[in-house]
């Protein structure tokens, strides 16, 4: 699989996020509900993330989708 800048531009901002506000990746995927591996694989720009996941791990950190993007 082939990992795309914007993926890994996107899941570098999550994995910053997700630091500091203290989440460990299974913290971060039990409040969101997804599983720890997905965490990791969209941190790592491994995974094609859908905007409606995109917006529930934005409404977890408290900021716009739009600034996950960015």
């Amino acid at each position: 699989m082939t990992n795309s800048k914007e993926r890994k531009s996107l899941g570098n901002k999550i994995r910053k996020l997700r630091k500091d506000q203290g989440y460990s990746q299974e913290s971060l995927a039990d409040k969101v509900g997804f599983h720890r591996t997905y965490i990791g694989a969209i941190e790592r720009g491994e995974q094609n993330v859908s905007l409606d996941n995109i917006v529930k791990i934005a409404k977890t950190h408290k900021v716009k989708p739009s600034d996950l993007l960015n």
